[in-house]
């Protein structure tokens, strides 16, 4: 890749500004209930184009939680969210219900997916969990927006920043028990954590782990993402995905893998169905179908705000995981020690799968059950759920309505040691 390419970028998205500001301007001027165009059909059309244009050239910024409250048994419960670990690279944040005397509740650490996208991602899988849990999640950081004084941030240190919030949430020796969930990329680093932990006798390891839809070895049903980079090899990545943050970002120079590409490879595989939906919001727009056009804005508002990987990160991962497929084979290591998944034995196990999912194929994330042999069988767990793919296994209603429930009952089994 050119090393110049993320300045193209930057200067590209600053030309068409004066045309967004245009497009933003004609969008307020059609829809006001005051022009008398805007109840034409004509009118429609110039507010519909605008907007689509404007959004499809905007820059997304990281979206908030800001859950409010929720509904919870049918009633309207406050949520409390309070950063409570912090880190150059990683925010933990905890959600709560609002009580006067909170009763001791089990935990849940929600391990977010640091390939793209941000933890907001995951907003309705943490609203799922919060009636029954104190729900934490990790908030990783854009890593164009991390100074270089910092340094790197590679899978080591990913397994590092586990470990220690681990530490953390289970520092009290009367803690409640501490379940842990990674979403899809996470699933690697997760296991990895608690593997070296177990292997030191660290009682603080979790009680329970659940991994979906994660790459725990990509060798098993591989779907086109894992074809390619077996086939490319780290060097070709490196050569070709790697570029330099300019300024004026905090994180100016440092080399990162950019989450404009990381978002263009997301819609290349699925470019026919990302056309039809901007297609079917225009129409929205023009039939004034409003509910329909905010569920749209809403989607890709999330779906269109990407975050920047550090280079040492990305490349680790593509090479362990992908390439060398090496914690499957015993040969992954962490700062010179073997982590042998054979030493897990405490800590409960849950796999889910979604039968569609083009990312991590069937039967990549139940592998981990063939590895983690000393976990005793009652203590394990494997779901596949139909009819879903990647997005599905962690959010919508097929994940509301059959999975989460799967996942708590088998929390509350992992407590009944």
């Amino acid at each position: 890749m050119n090393r110049f390419s993320y300045q193209i970028y930057e200067m590209a998205h600053l030309a068409v500004a004066p045309a967004r500001a245009v497009s933003d301007a004609t969008r307020l001027l059609f829809k006001s209930p005051l022009n008398p165009w805007a109840h034409t059909l004509l009118g429609r059309n110039l507010a519909a184009s605008a907007e689509l244009f404007e959004r499809v050239t905007r820059r997304y910024g990281k979206p908030v939680f800001d859950y409010g409250s929720t509904i919870i048994r049918g009633r309207s419960v406050a949520i409390d969210e309070t950063l409570v670990w912090e880190r150059p690279f990683c925010r933990l944040l905890k959600f709560a219900q609002q009580c006067i005397r909170p009763a001791p509740r089990s935990r849940l650490l929600i391990v977010a997916p640091m390939s793209g996208h941000y933890a907001t991602l995951l907003r309705g899988t943490v609203e799922a969990f919060l009636p029954h849990y104190d729900v934490y999640i990790t908030d990783w950081s854009d890593a164009r927006m991390v100074p270089l004084t910092a340094g790197s941030f590679n899978l080591d240190d990913y397994v590092d920043y586990l470990i220690s919030i681990f530490e953390f949430l289970n520092e009290a020796e009367d803690a409640s028990p501490l379940h842990t969930l990674g979403v899809c990329q996470p699933s690697v680093p997760l296991i990895s954590a608690i593997a070296l932990m177990e292997a030191d006798g660290n009682a603080k390891a979790p009680d329970s782990m659940v991994l979906m839809g994660g790459p725990i070895d990509t060798r098993k049903c591989p779907t086109a993402v894992n074809l390619l980079a077996q086939e490319r090899g780290t060097e070709w990545f490196r050569r070709n995905c790697i570029v330099s943050v300019p300024f004026p970002y905090p994180g100016v120079s440092r080399e990162v893998y950019p989450g404009f590409l990381q978002l263009s490879g997301f819609m290349a595989m699925n470019l026919d169905r990302h056309v039809n939906a901007h297609l079917e919001m225009f129409n929205h727009l023009i039939e004034g179908d409003g509910d329909s056009a905010e569920k749209h804005r809403d989607f890709y508002d999330e779906y269109l705000a990407v975050m920047d990987l550090d280079a040492a990160y990305y490349l680790q991962t593509i090479e362990e995981v992908f390439v060398r497929h090496s914690l499957p084979k015993g040969e992954m290591m962490h700062r010179g020690n073997k982590i042998d998944l054979h030493a897990i034995e405490r800590t409960a196990l849950m796999t889910v799968e979604g039968e569609k999912d083009d990312i991590s194929g069937v039967g990549q994330t139940a592998a981990a059950h063939d590895l983690c042999i000393r976990i005793p069988d009652n203590r394990k767990e494997h779901y596949l759920q139909a009819g879903v793919g990647h997005y599905g296994v962690f959010n919508g209603s097929r994940f509301n309505r059959e999975i989460a429930p799967r996942i708590c009952a088998f929390f509350e089994r992992s407590e009944q040691k």
